[in-house]
This record gives C-alpha cells, sequence and structure tokens, in this order.
C-alpha cells in the first residue's frame, strides 16, 4: 500500500513538472533531466516509469482521458435518447479542475502528437452515443456518426481551448456548455441569429 501511495506521488510529480515546464518553455526543448530536477526525483526513477518525455506526455494524456471518460460515461447514458448537455458541463468543469495540462494538450505541444489523441479517442467514444441514441430514437443519421462525432469534438476543444486560455474565464462553465449546447441543437444559421432556413432540395 505504502509503495501503491509513492508510486501515484512519483507519477504526479513527473505530470505536474511536465506541464509546468511545458507551459513555460515549450515541449520541444526540454529534457529528461529538465523534468527530473522540477520534479526532484533521480533519473532512475524517472525509467522506471517512462521511456522519454515522448512516454512520459502519451501516459499523462491517457490518464486525463481516462479520468475524463469516467466521470463522463454515467451522463452519456443518460442522453442516449436526448441531449442533456450533461457530459459537456463535465467536461468543462474537469478542465477547468486540470487547466494547465488541457492547455499544454490543446495548444499541440509535444508535436500535436497528445493532441490527437485526445482528439480521436473523444471522437469514438461520441460516436458510440451518437449511433446508440439513435437506435434508440429510430432514426437514420443524415451524416455518418464518425464524421458528425469529429466535427462535434473538434468544436467543443476549439471553445474549451479559448476559454481554458482566458484569465479570468469570459464566462462560468456552465454558461459555456450551454452554449455549445443550443449551438449543436439549433445550429450555426439560428445562433447567428437568423430564422431557420428553407433549404433547397438536392437537384432543385
Amino acid at each position: 500500500m505504502a509503495e501503491d501511495r509513492r508510486t501515484r506521488r512519483t507519477r504526479r510529480s513527473l505530470r505536474d513538472a511536465l506541464v509546468s515546464l511545458v507551459l513555460e518553455r515549450g515541449y520541444a526543448s526540454l529534457t529528461v533531466e529538465d523534468i527530473t530536477e522540477r520534479a526532484d526525483i533521480a533519473r532512475a526513477t524517472f525509467y522506471s516509469h517512462c521511456r522519454d518525455k515522448d512516454d512520459l506526455f502519451t501516459r499523462v494524456t491517457g490518464e486525463l482521458l481516462q479520468e475524463l471518460s469516467d466521470r463522463t460515461r454515467p451522463l452519456a447514458d443518460e442522453s442516449d435518447t436526448g441531449f442533456t448537455g450533461k457530459p459537456l458541463l463535465e467536461l468543462f468543469a474537469h478542465a477547468e479542475q486540470e487547466r494547465d495540462l488541457y492547455r499544454a494538450i490543446l495548444r499541440g505541444e509535444g508535436d500535436g502528437k497528445p493532441l490527437r489523441m485526445f482528439t480521436a479517442e473523444s471522437a469514438h467514444r461520441v460516436a458510440a452515443v451518437f449511433r446508440e441514441r439513435a437506435r434508440r430514437g429510430g432514426v437514420q443519421p443524415r451524416i455518418d456518426p464518425e464524421l458528425l462525432a469529429r466535427a462535434w469534438v473538434g468544436e467543443q476543444f476549439a471553445v474549451l481551448h479559448w476559454w481554458l486560455e482566458q484569465d479570468p474565464r469570459p464566462m462560468p462553465a456552465e454558461e459555456a456548455a450551454h452554449t455549445l449546447r443550443d449551438l449543436a441543437a439549433h445550429g450555426r444559421y439560428w445562433a447567428s441569429g437568423f430564422d431557420d432556413p428553407t433549404w433547397p432540395t438536392p437537384g432543385s
């Protein structure tokens, strides 16, 4: 048990050191020695947990994804037959708690690999929710759920990045999530102040 606690403390120290240094200096110039000095651990200890700084960033991103999944999965189940917006609010709440790590990822540090990983995994989960929601509702999606999920996740992350980089935040998490939910429900045309358009049918 003591060893488990020690391992968790070491991993948290490495995570905090990586994130703080990335935000201060950028990822490209960092060395393992920089990280171990900031974390106050031996290089041998570092290499007992990770191969290199890329492996560390990947592991940290994976842990963040798992934390987010654990928090949003029950809420996503609630929204299978309707769009409650609760998973979106949980994303913003989680990002506010882990602001620096989200900022490091959303900035594209690490040659964009953590961001691609975060986006791909999030889109995969969202697409599964979209498919299940359509199945339960007895409808046929008009757009491929994979493409729809990519668009939705990309939109979320773009707004989330903008929101996290502001200090103070331009609006509470609840308002930001509610605004994105309304945009998803009604579309950009409605959000711009116009009435719902009447689109021409294909071939007309």
